[in-house]
């Protein structure tokens, strides 16, 4: 007999919100270990609030967000994000590898180089994502879907509990969707849990 799956995230009774406005109200919610979970509603309806709260970057009025590590509470767990596709700045004068280790920032201190490692975990994501010969390019040069594989390879290089990502087909082309989509999947059955917003 197997033991019942056991949550990595609760949100208990969450109201959340901007100054006067409430965009969450009453929101109870259990995202379990490798859980596809898709969150889907209007513009305006809440997402990215619910999103900000998951993620720890919003501090919600009331309610509470407690985080589980094999059914015990822990004060956090690794959350990686993949943003909006048009929330990215493609003149900015960086290359893939670093754009990918920008993920791994949390794991040195604040100054501190990247070392070996970390750039060995950089090169097996890109090419788990098969973006290895794309290293040295600048992100102006990529394709949309190109790009975006490079910011999955960001979002997941840390090895996050969970990963969450906010409209990740927005502007591209069905062919990128539907290459996207196949890594995606491999992502929620090889790392852990998916919440697509």
């Amino acid at each position: 007999m197997t033991a019942p799956k056991q949550p990595i995230i609760k949100l208990e009774h969450v109201f959340a919100g901007y100054e006067e406005k409430v965009a969450l109200q009453d929101v109870s919610l259990e995202v379990f270990d490798h859980d596809f979970l898709g969150v889907i509603g209007p513009n305006g309806g809440g997402k990215t609030t619910l999103m900000r709260v998951i993620l720890g970057m919003m501090k919600p009025f009331s309610g509470k967000v407690p985080y589980f590590r094999e059914g015990r509470q822990v004060p956090e767990i690794t959350i990686g994000y993949l943003p909006q596709y048009n929330d990215i700045d493609r003149q900015f004068p960086i290359a893939v590898e670093e754009v990918v280790l920008s993920g791994l920032s949390r794991q040195k201190k604040l100054f501190a180089p990247f070392d070996a490692s970390h750039k060995q975990q950089v090169a097996q994501t890109l090419e788990k994502l098969g973006m290895e010969d794309f290293a040295k390019r600048p992100i102006g040069s990529l394709s949309g879907g190109q790009l975006q594989r490079v910011l999955l390879a960001r979002a997941i290089v840390s090895q996050p509990k969970v990963l969450i990502l906010d409209e990740p087909f927005n502007f591209l082309d069905p062919s990128s969707q539907i290459q996207v989509s196949r890594f995606i999947k491999r992502i929620n059955e090889e790392l852990g849990t998916l919440v697509l917003l």
